[in-house]
């Protein structure tokens, strides 16, 4: 699809073409992560956080009666950092390695290319379609990808509500404008009353799709969804929109197709849609309480044990990037969505 050719489009069409579009979108073309990219991502940073989501896989697994075929799907692996660590831990737990059967959902070419170079001689299967996989109990493992799913935006003024759009009729200079809309038509859509007590609206229809179609195979063939993401939880929605390139905050406007697009979750609207739409059962803490819960710090006692002191310092400095709270302890949260029967709460029990 070819700007020229469009006069206007939605915030969230104009996102996925921007992100996703065949020849010219930002993740069909390019790898963006690490120092040479735009962005870092917790796996990168350290592998202790990827032990310590195995850790907790193979509890949950157990929660579930250590089925002896079972789907671990990753959404998004990225450059393949934390399924390879997830796999190379897995090792030690020979029986649950038996019961796995492995898989990741990636939309970008060129993010598999890399995955597939990383994973090489590990048995991982890539799907386009999760409503494809096998009809075991599944887990499904989504760090950083629901921030990377387009977005609608509506504000509210005099008791209407506007869509955000933006116009391409000079291509060298988009800009953004509101067109009226009848938010009744769109809740209707979606099933669900999202302008209740809303001045303005962010939220992906994407993200509803993939939560319903996630929550579906969890009620039939049992499983959950570890969800981590950096967002907030409080109940009025606000704008959040925002590109990123080089490490730094960016014009999306000004950087069409080589921008990260993203958004911060609003995990209180994702635990409401899930109560309402699914009836699946769902908990949240931040990611600093999970991680510490999980005793990352233990673990890094345990690998620094005997190491020089610029190693050790190494460690310790990536570990709080992770939890502390002016970076992304508070900031990233994590959500773990099951069914109400199973009580497991392993990283989220305070």
């Amino acid at each position: 699809m070819k700007l020229g050719k469009i006069n206007d489009l939605p915030l969230d069409k104009f996102i996925n073409l921007s992100l996703y579009d065949r020849n010219f979108g930002y993740y069909m073309k390019k790898n963006p992560f690490g120092t040479k990219g735009d962005f870092i991502t917790a796996p990168n940073i350290s592998r202790i956080f990827s032990e310590m989501i195995a850790i907790w896989v193979i509890s949950f697994w157990k929660s579930l009666g250590s089925p002896r075929k079972f789907n671990l799907i990753e959404l998004g692996a990225g450059n393949g950092e934390m399924m390879k660590v997830l796999i190379e831990s897995f090792k030690n737990f020979p029986v649950f390695l038996k019961s796995s059967n492995f898989l990741i959902h990636e939309k970008s070419p060129i993010l598999i290319k890399i995955q597939k170079k990383k994973l090489k001689g590990t048995k991982i299967r890539w799907i386009s379609n999760i409503n494809k996989i096998e009809k075991n109990p599944t887990i499904f493992l989504a760090n950083e990808f629901f921030d990377s799913l387009a977005i609608k935006q509506f504000k509210k003024r005099e008791n209407q509500w506007f869509e955000k759009y933006i116009n391409f009729q000079n291509i060298k200079k988009p800009f953004f404008y509101e067109k009226k809309i009848n938010i009744k038509k769109i809740e209707k859509k979606i099933k669900f009353r999202i302008s209740k007590n809303q001045n303005f609206i962010e939220y992906s229809e994407e993200a509803f799709r993939y939560l319903k179609d996630i929550s579906q195979k969890i009620k039939v063939n049992k499983g959950g969804l570890l969800l981590i993401d950096y967002g907030y939880s409080g109940q009025k929605m606000k704008n959040t929109l925002q590109g990123v390139l080089n490490h730094k905050f960016a014009n999306i406007l000004e950087h069409i197709f080589n921008i990260d697009i993203t958004h911060n979750i609003n995990f209180n609207l994702y635990k409401n849609f899930i109560k309402k739409i699914t009836g699946l059962d769902n908990i949240l803490t931040t990611q600093k309480y999970f991680l510490k819960n999980m005793g990352i710090m233990e673990r890094a006692e345990i690998v620094s044990k005997n190491q020089n002191f610029l190693k050790k310092a190494d460690i310790y400095y990536r570990i709080r990037r992770l939890i502390d709270e002016k970076q992304m302890g508070e900031l990233f949260k994590v959500m773990l969505i099951k069914d109400k029967k199973n009580k497991f709460n392993l990283g989220f029990n305070s």
